[in-house]
């Protein structure tokens, strides 16, 4: 079992952008704060009284409408209630009770999972006070009062939610468990993977595309180590995506990236990197997980002198940003070099969370600004005053600089080269984050 997903579910406009982005950005602290993540996410791992789980934001609920895209938001919270194990079902305190808030009601009823009402804007606290009783009509139990603007009552919700999560299993905090997600586009051998290392038949491996519609994790243990494999369904182009259960898949995926502490990169051999590849194996790596490439049905493949090389080349030319992550060549089917990828999972997982001290970081940084002096601009050079690792998973490293400014991506590049080419940090990103401070400071 991963950790308790929580889904914040609710119709339009009563706040639940609000509600969540307070709890991911200030009351709860980030599990996982990855840098230079720039794309939108609905989802963070969060963490409240030492108890880690995943919050979901939704669309809006409209009940009744035909609106397309009211309609598909409808179904992306059905799928987020299908995946909770506790939902926050978020009103608005001034409306009062309107007809969709009692369909919402029933809806979550009947997905029979711990629901926790929450009345927002609140903001007169006392005042509002009042306005909460005609809510206990929803048949939900005791409503929370909250300003989620304001910061009013939130502590109470949290702990109504801590006492909804399903019992804590033993996986959830193991450290020495390695979560490995195993993703690719549909039909590139995924569960097949999974199958011959588990040695059974865990996971339905057909040859239609998106079999697999969730995300199946698997506990595994051999003598390299303990391991969650999480199967995942393939992403799809999005003009494919047209069922909403293929948005379930694709969200769960993604769910699967962001707690895998190691990604398996699958690839079809007889098909090469398409762009599809590229998306997901760019989730991956915006995610700062350990990533390994793996060449599926190489045992299909056509090979001649230089075969392997040629490909190796070829991947990294159409996957620049991953000229670090390893490469294997297996054959799910026949089990081809299988064995070897938990030495590669070993490896690539110690790398993604390795630690520097900062003396022998500041020692490589130094003889690298000896070799290749910092770039000037307009008469004025970037000084480096030094640096220090701010975290791991993946190596996340502070640069204390006169200006920002001056700190141009090439010379990030080449930083992050001399690191890699000292510290190695095989199938890992590395990130780099820029902070000014005065000479005299230093």
């Amino acid at each position: 079992m991963s950790k308790p997903i929580v889904a914040i579910i609710g119709k339009p406009n009563v706040g639940k952008s609000t509600f969540f982005n307070y709890l991911v950005g200030s009351r709860i602290s980030i599990v996982q704060d990855t840098p230079g993540v720039t794309r939108d996410r609905i989802y963070a791992d969060t963490n409240w009284r030492g108890r880690n789980f995943t919050l979901i934001d939704t669309a809006g609920i409209e009940p009744d409408s035909e609106d397309i895209i009211l309609s598909q938001m409808r179904e992306q919270a059905n799928l987020a209630i299908a995946m909770a194990d506790v939902i926050i079902f978020l009103t608005d305190i001034r409306q009062g009770i309107t007809a969709a808030d009692q369909e919402i009601a029933v809806m979550l009823k009947k997905s029979g999972k711990p629901v926790v009402l929450v009345c927002n804007k609140a903001d007169n606290f006392e005042k509002d006070r009042e306005e909460i009783y005609e809510f206990y009509n929803l048949g939900l139990g005791e409503p929370y009062p909250i300003s989620a603007s304001n910061a009013i009552g939130i502590g109470d919700v949290l702990d109504k939610i801590y006492e909804s999560f399903p019992e804590k299993s033993k996986d959830e905090d193991e450290e020495d468990i390695i979560k490995v997600a195993v993703i690719g586009k549909p039909n590139v051998g995924k569960s097949s993977l999974i199958n011959k290392i588990l040695g059974e038949n865990r996971t339905i491996v057909s040859d239609i595309a998106g079999t697999t519609r969730d995300a199946i994790d698997s506990r595994f243990e051999n003598e390299k180590g303990k391991y969650i494999l999480i199967d995942t369904a393939g992403i799809r182009r999005k003009s494919k995506v047209k069922e909403s259960i293929e948005k379930f898949s694709i969200m769960r995926t993604l769910l699967a990236i962001e707690r895998a502490d190691v990604c398996l990169m699958m690839i079809d051999a007889l098909e090469g990197v398409t762009d599809q590849d590229a998306k997901i194996a760019g989730e991956a790596h915006e995610a700062g997980k350990g990533i390994i490439i793996v060449v599926n049905k190489w045992d299909e493949y056509e090979k001649e002198t230089g075969t392997l090389e040629k490909y190796k080349k070829e991947i990294y030319s159409k996957l620049s940003y991953l000229s670090y992550a390893p490469i294997i060549f297996i054959s799910a089917k026949t089990g081809q070099r299988v064995n070897k990828l938990f030495d590669m999972i070993n490896h690539v997982n110690e790398q993604n969370s390795m630690r520097v001290t900062t003396s022998v970081l500041n020692q490589v940084i130094n003889e690298a600004i000896a070799i290749v002096q910092p770039p000037t601009d307009k008469g004025k050079r970037l000084k480096i005053f030094y640096g220090t690792q701010a975290s791991t998973k993946p190596p996340t490293f502070v640069i204390f600089v006169n200006n920002k400014q001056l700190f141009h991506f090439s010379y990030e590049r080449y930083l992050v080269n001399q690191i890699r080419k000292e510290f190695g940090l095989e199938g890992t990103p590395v990130r780099i984050i820029v902070r000014e401070k005065n000479e005299k400071d230093v």
